[in-house]
C-alpha cells in the first residue's frame, strides 16, 4: 500500500474486502457466460443432426406415468389409514367422554372410573373367560338437589369477601 497513491491506498484499506468479493463474483459470472456461449452452438447443431427415437420417449413417459400412479396409490392408502386411525381415536374419545359423564351423574370420581374401565377393557381383550364381579349399586353421596353455590344445606361455615376500599395500614 505504500507504493500506491494515498487516495487509492485509502480506498483499498476501506473497501478492500468488498472489492475482492466483487472481483470473484464477476470472475465466476464471466466463466459461466463463456461456458454457455461455447456449449450453446455445438449443442444446437448436434441436436439437429441426431434424431431422438420416438419409442424411447414413449417408453420413458409411460414409465414416468406408472411411477406417478404408484406413488399416488401409496399416498391414497396412507391417507385412508390415517383417516381410519383418526376415526378410531375420535370414537375412543367419545366413549371416554360418555363414561366420564355417566360416572359424574352417579356422583363417582370419573378419573378412577375411567382407569377402571380401561383396565376392564384391556383384561377383557386379553382373556374373554374372566368373569368380573359387579359392585352393588351405591347411592350417591349427596342428593340431586345439592348445589354448593346456593348457600343452602351447608353448615355454619360462610365465606364473605373483604370490604372494598383502601387498606387500613398506617
Amino acid at each position: 500500500l505504500w507504493l500506491l497513491p494515498i487516495p487509492v491506498g485509502s480506498l483499498l484499506a476501506n473497501y478492500g474486502w468488498y472489492l475482492l468479493l466483487a472481483a470473484v463474483v464477476i470472475y465466476f459470472l464471466i466463466q459461466k457466460v463463456f461456458r454457455s456461449w461455447a456449449d450453446g452452438p455445438s449443442d444446437q447443431s448436434g441436436a439437429a443432426g441426431v434424431s431422438v427415437e420416438p419409442d424411447v420417449v414413449v417408453r420413458r413417459q409411460e414409465a414416468l406415468a406408472a411411477a406417478r400412479f404408484r406413488m399416488q396409490e401409496e399416498l391414497n392408502a396412507q391417507a385412508e389409514r390415517y383417516k381410519e386411525k383418526q376415526r378410531q381415536l375420535e370414537e375412543e374419545k367419545r366413549r371416554q367422554k360418555i363414561a366420564m359423564w355417566e360416572s359424574m351423574q352417579e356422583g363417582k370420581s370419573y378419573k378412577g372410573n375411567l382407569k377402571l374401565n380401561q383396565q376392564v377393557e384391556e383384561s377383557g381383550a386379553s382373556t374373554s373367560s374372566t368373569v368380573l364381579k359387579s359392585k352393588p349399586n351405591k347411592k350417591p353421596l349427596r342428593g340431586g338437589g345439592y348445589n354448593p353455590l346456593s348457600g343452602e344445606g351447608g353448615g355454619t361455615c360462610l365465606w364473605r369477601p373483604g370490604r372494598r376500599g383502601p387498606s387500613a395500614g398506617g
